[in-house]
């Protein structure tokens, strides 16, 4: 399939520790995928589900023992452990390699090596990266399959070029005590053994596209962000597209498959999907920032979402897609999960593969972080821009928390520098889902704290940087937060769809359409201008969530204190003294 040297090179050295019965490279054809999955199937390593109302879909479960990504086995095997940084594990790379290699040794006989090439980005783009994931696992290939552009056409772009991301996968014994998700950015290396779970063994995802990304990006002056690209087409006809970074439970996915509510679509509003978990951004040569989604597929958390939630992706799952740990409804071989309606299946079977009547059991059937992992062409608000090689401009670039109180409705930085301190502080409480206390602030800066693939200060600084060269074409930077909550604890602004009519606003101050009004943190609306046609919500109500109480914003600013102090002389000098302004206007 190539004639690559350091390819060849690399597998035979690779071959010759995991010593496979067999070689089989991935072509990227429907006839060999076909093969794998009547295979798979053959193997039990897949169910096929029903054909007629689920066309090419399928269900598999893991280990129960290897549910979710393992950070605290999530290594940065840097040479220096401060190019690690405080908010990573490190090992060093020649410990890490001599003890994933005794792991890894041997681990293939009996089993096919699959060798996967793959493009993040659309194949050819300036955009794109490369890399080849080596894996026993037919669970991996069919959903790199999905979420990445793989086969043949991937090694014809990628030549005789040696710069590509060599990855390789062993599911060996799926041994939680000796499981380890090990980068070596120096190297563009990514090792994976004794997991079968989609986010520690799909190399491409988090560990190539914001681990070794974010480092690249450093180094080629550029950026990798975990961040969903949508666009917004008003009524003219025009799209402007944001960049939105937030943590887990955020809503993320509902923002990126965004529906406008009626009154906005009744106008002509519509909105687009690009991403819905990854962006990489350049410097195009009209000097802003371009994204391009370097995904092709949607690896998204199952459980919750429904018809209302968000009915686009519930229709992207309808055909080629893979389940990971739902309940199985064994009377028509259809899916099912919590949250998905209210009809659980009598006759199931759990996550575990155990017989599951839902209408009784006080057990969940599918579990909390079960996936499907579905192709972006099934998306029904998909951008036509989603393969551009040049990608689309970026004119707002969103962060966003979980706050009951604190933080406004939204509020736009003042300048470049000072959104990249709003993302720095970004912050969430923890709520009753994860263990441990409720309502302790925990900091994820810009969504990347377990991604980051390097020191997160010099991160930061690469943000100072990329917003000097971008100079007055820089996208402005915008905080939301959707979760404010009134005396009983409930929600008061109604979300979802209705964050249009905060992102509207955005795209207005972007364009320079509306006023704002300075408060000590940046500049929030003037109430009468975020749009409540439509809405049961009172001004009165909506200028109570985008108050910006002095007092919690000085506790606040104690709290980025604190956070700031395990970055030492790494925190760029400007975000300090971004947080001694904070603090002046807050006196």
């Amino acid at each position: 399939m190539t004639q690559n040297q350091s390819v060849l090179e690399w597998i035979q050295k690779m071959k010759e520790l995991v010593c496979p019965d067999k070689v089989l490279w991935i072509d990227g054809s429907n006839e060999q995928i076909e093969a794998l999955r009547a295979e798979a199937c053959k193997t039990g390593e897949m169910i096929k589900l029903n054909q007629e109302k689920l066309p090419n879909c399928y269900l598999h479960r893991t280990a129960v023992n290897d549910v979710a990504r393992v950070e605290g086995r999530t290594f940065i095997c840097s040479r220096k452990e401060e190019d690690a940084g405080p908010t990573n594990n490190w090992m060093e790379p020649q410990k890490a390699y001599k003890m994933l290699y005794d792991i890894a040794r041997g681990s293939y006989k009996g089993r096919t090596m699959y060798v996967i090439p793959y493009s993040m980005g659309p194949v050819g783009s300036p955009f794109s990266k490369i890399g080849i994931e080596l894996t026993d696992s037919i669970y991996v290939v069919l959903n790199m399959s999905i979420m990445t552009r793989v086969g043949t056409k991937v090694m014809e772009a990628l030549g005789n070029s040696s710069d590509w991301v060599r990855g390789l996968h062993c599911k060996c014994q799926i041994d939680a005590e000796k499981r380890y998700i090990c980068h070596f950015p120096e190297d563009n290396t990514i090792i994976s053994v004794n997991s079968g779970y989609g986010g520690n063994v799909l190399l491409g995802k988090k560990c190539f596209a914001l681990r070794i990304a974010s480092y690249l990006g450093k180094n080629e002056g550029w950026m990798a962000e975990h961040m969903l690209i949508l666009g917004i087409q008003n009524p003219k006809g025009e799209i402007h597209y944001v960049a939105a970074a937030f943590p887990s439970a955020c809503g993320k996915t509902n923002l990126a498959m965004l529906i406008p509510p009626e009154v906005y679509r009744k106008k002509g509003y519509k909105a687009w999907t690009v991403g819905d978990d990854i962006a990489w951004m350049r410097i195009g040569p009209d000097g802003r920032l371009w994204a391009v989604n370097p995904e092709n597929g949607f690896f998204g958390v199952a459980p919750g979402t429904n018809e209302k939630s968000n009915p686009n992706a519930l229709a992207t799952t309808k055909s080629g897609t893979i389940f990971t740990n739902v309940a199985l409804n064994k009377d028509n071989m259809t899916p099912w999960w919590e949250g998905l309606d209210h009809n659980p299946p009598k006759n199931g079977v759990d996550w575990t593969g155990k017989p599951w009547d839902g209408t009784i059991s006080k057990e969940k059937g599918a579990h909390p972080n079960s996936r499907f992992t579905a192709p972006s062409r099934n998306c029904p608000c998909l951008s036509s821009e989603f393969d551009s090689a040049n990608g689309v401009p970026i004119s707002a670039i969103i962060f966003g928390g979980r706050r009951a109180h604190t933080t406004p409705l939204v509020y736009q930085s003042r300048d470049w520098n000072n959104g990249v301190f709003v993302g720095s502080i970004m912050a969430s409480e923890t709520t009753a889902a994860a263990t441990g206390a409720v309502g302790v602030i925990r900091r994820d800066p810009m969504a990347m704290l377990p991604f980051c693939g390097y020191n997160m200060g010099d991160y930061f600084q690469h943000w100072i940087d990329m917003g000097k060269r971008l100079g007055s074409k820089a996208p402005k930077i915008f905080n939301v937060n959707w979760f404010r909550v009134d005396n009983d604890g409930h929600f008061i602004w109604p979300g979802f769809g209705d964050n249009m009519r905060v992102v509207d606003w955005i795209l207005k101050r972007c364009a320079g359409t509306v006023d704002a009004v300075e408060t000590p943190i940046g500049y929030v609306p003037k109430a009468e201008d975020i749009n409540l046609e439509g809405l049961d919500l009172s001004r009165n109500t909506l200028k109570d969530i985008l108050n910006v109480d002095k007092a919690e914003w000085s506790k606040e600013a104690d709290g980025i204190e604190e956070f700031y102090k395990k970055f030492g002389n790494k925190l760029p000098t400007e975000l300090r003294s971004e947080l001694n302004n904070l603090q002046a206007k807050l006196k």
